[in-house]
């Protein structure tokens, strides 16, 4: 990619001298107004700033890339500031990355996973290499930098050195596929020079495979470092090689003890000899059956996410178009093109979400062969009527026997294509969609139907408890493990008939991002000027169901921030619960209002709404008290401090 198609010299900036984040920000906003990229600077700077308070956009080596995706943008394109004194308070994967050279990426809305996709990961690609980062941090003019853009440096995961003994490969892999996934990888090559070893490291991103390690490079190999937050593609060809598995971001912090940890690997256990007669298959994992469930059933919600905004929000269209223009009767005739839409985003919902999380759950435990039975044990868990709970356990038990019968029967010789393109999907298919079918699908669809009566059968107390929890859940880590935790539970009850739970789960949803917009307007005076400007975003982020915005709060102040929002999410969850008020399309925030069900309308919505402000409020004083107490006490340290000096 030629990086200088996408800007021009006058959207090159050196030695500008900044005291914000959001002047930097402003300033690169005007240029690519001035140089007519943009329609408007004011929309492009809101769609920037929301983008800030959902993650940081900072990295580590002194480098952000705030980026911004509008309708506003005429092209993609970006500008480039490199500061005379670092700013310090960018928030970065790095807390302590000091920033001083910016890239602002603008992208026009229909372009958010083409060229977003491409443009930042082949700028985080670059700027990994040391030397190419450097060249434009000294450069000292506007066209010097420029020039710099695409000047072309070797890399330093290209060659191996023959005076170095140990040779370690990597695999580096995030959910979204982009920045974590390459800055991971520059730090574990950047430690290995450190400590005097080979490093290769191969970046399973958002553009799929990148660098891949070669055949020879394998054999060569001691080791095998698992940098991931996802299922790896092909990890078969690595199962000769003692194995260090740990998140994308560990490297950034801790890539030398990590490389250190896959020496002392080499030396209790050697490599294998690698075995070239057959195709290579999965070794048993040496993770923990826990482990492996939980991995596969985040990678089956992860694969199933769009499928239900795609179903939910056709379905709703449906349903609105109904109601606001009196097509009732339209809506309920079979044929009728509002029946058919009606129809597509059931569909999605109602059948086609669970093979799809049995598939990918048995395709994270035994690979691409447990597809094809993973498919078909969602599509029994649908016949038998077992729902949501059937496609999880058909899942588990598809990727296990496929894991099962690879290590039994192993492709080789002349039968390899037939055993890994015929045997595996067909005889994986017959045997779990028999046991799903006659063994244990008669149990699991009393077990689900049970479920369901349960859950219609709770009212009072039992109702207020299970909307606490939930609510509890939701805003524990924002977004985390257990939110998603309770997601499945919601979604899963939604699937067999009960939609309660989601409504629940919906109007929680809401409540961190009020909380925090409160806290710091209300409080203004005890937080910080970011802290402020975040607070001026995370409302609007609330509204669309985002509980991310409250992140950075979360992580600055986690043992009072964290039970401050629990309370008042927990409230909302049991007022939404207890009021017997439904959601039957998947979704968030405010755009469910009008698809609410138990009471009429008003009523509905009134109440649902209106826990979520009473969670809010609540929040919002718990995370002022807790703030004051922090500062009192902060206030008191240092006074005694100050004595014992």
């Amino acid at each position: 990619m030629q990086l200088k198609k996408l800007t021009s010299e006058a959207l090159v900036s050196t030695k500008e001298r900044f005291t914000s984040k959001e002047e930097i920000i402003k300033f690169l906003v005007k240029k690519l107004a001035s140089e007519g990229k943009i329609h408007s600077e004011e929309e492009f700077y809101k769609a920037v700033m929301e983008r800030e308070a959902l993650s940081p956009t900072g990295f580590e080596g002194g480098l952000a890339i705030p980026h911004g995706k509008s309708s506003a943008v005429k092209e993609a394109s970006f500008a480039v500031a490199t500061l005379e004194k670092p700013i310090s308070t960018w928030e970065s994967v790095d807390p302590k990355n000091q920033v001083e050279l910016v890239i602002l990426l603008a992208i026009p809305k229909e372009e958010e996973g083409t060229t977003h996709l491409t443009l930042l990961s082949e700028l985080v690609t670059r700027l990994s290499n040391e030397e190419y980062k450097n060249n434009l941090l000294h450069s000292r003019t506007n066209k010097e930098l420029y020039d710099h853009l695409d000047l072309s440096l070797q890399s330093t995961n290209q060659k191996i050195s023959q005076d170095r003994d140990k040779t370690v490969l990597a695999i580096t892999a995030c959910p979204a596929g982009i920045a974590h996934t390459y800055m991971a990888a520059e730090a574990l090559v950047k430690a290995g020079n450190e400590l005097g070893i080979n490093v290769f490291v191969e970046k399973q991103g958002a553009n799929g495979i990148e660098d891949r390690h070669t055949y020879e490079l394998i054999k060569k190999a001691d080791a095998i470092v698992l940098a991931v937050d996802v299922a790896v593609k092909d990890e078969e060809r690595f199962k000769h090689l003692p194995k260090v598995k740990t998140s994308v971001a560990s490297p950034l912090r801790n890539a030398k003890g990590i490389l250190e940890q896959a020496l002392q690997k080499i030396e209790n256990k050697p490599k294998r000899g690698m075995v070239e007669s057959e195709e290579s298959v999965h070794e048993i994992e040496e993770k923990s059956i826990k482990t492996e469930v939980k991995d596969s059933l985040l990678t089956g919600i992860s694969h199933i996410i769009p499928i239900i905004v795609a179903g939910g929000m056709t379905l709703a269209a449906a349903v609105f178009i109904a109601q606001a223009f009196g097509l009732q009767d339209l809506y309920a005739a079979e044929g009728s093109w509002l029946w058919l839409l009606r129809q597509l985003g059931g569909s999605l919902l109602g059948q086609i979400m669970i093979p799809i999380l049995a598939a990918y759950m048995a395709y994270s435990i035994a690979d691409k062969p447990a597809l094809g039975p993973g498919f078909a044990a969602g599509v029994a868990a649908n016949l038998i009527g077992s729902g949501f709970l059937g496609g999880m356990l058909g899942g588990l038990l598809a990727g296990y026997f496929l894991k099962y019968l690879k290590v039994k029967v192993k492709p080789k010789g002349t039968f390899a294509g037939f055993v890994s393109f015929w045997f595996y999907p067909v005889i994986g298919t017959l045997v779990v969609g028999s046991i799903m079918l006659f063994v244990i699908g008669k149990p699991l669809a009393l077990l689900n139907q049970g479920l369901i009566d349960w859950l219609d059968g709770m009212s009072g107390a039992n109702a207020i408890i299970l909307g606490a929890i939930l609510g509890a859940m939701v805003s524990f880590d924002l977004g985390g493990p257990i939110n998603k935790a309770a997601y499945t539970f919601c979604i899963g009850a939604m699937a067999s008939g009960n939609i309660v739970p989601y409504a629940a789960f919906a109007s929680v949803k809401m409540v961190s991002a009020f909380s925090v917009t409160g806290a710091t307007i209300i409080g203004k005076h005890l937080f910080s000027e970011q802290e402020k400007e975040i607070g001026k975003q995370t409302w609007l982020l609330g509204l669309a169901g985002i509980t991310e915005g409250a992140i950075p709060f979360m992580i600055k102040d986690p043992l009072r921030v964290i039970p401050s929002l629990i309370t008042g999410s927990a409230v909302t969850g049991a007022i939404v619960a207890y009021s017997n008020i439904g959601l039957n399309v998947p979704g968030a925030g405010i755009f469910s209002l009008a698809l609410l069900q138990g009471k009429p309308a008003i009523v509905a919505a009134g109440i649902w709404f209106g826990a979520a402000l009473i969670g809010a409020f609540i929040s919002t004083n718990l995370l002022i008290m807790t703030r004051k107490q922090k500062i009192v006490k902060e206030i008191k340290i240092k006074a005694s401090q100050q004595n014992v000096a």
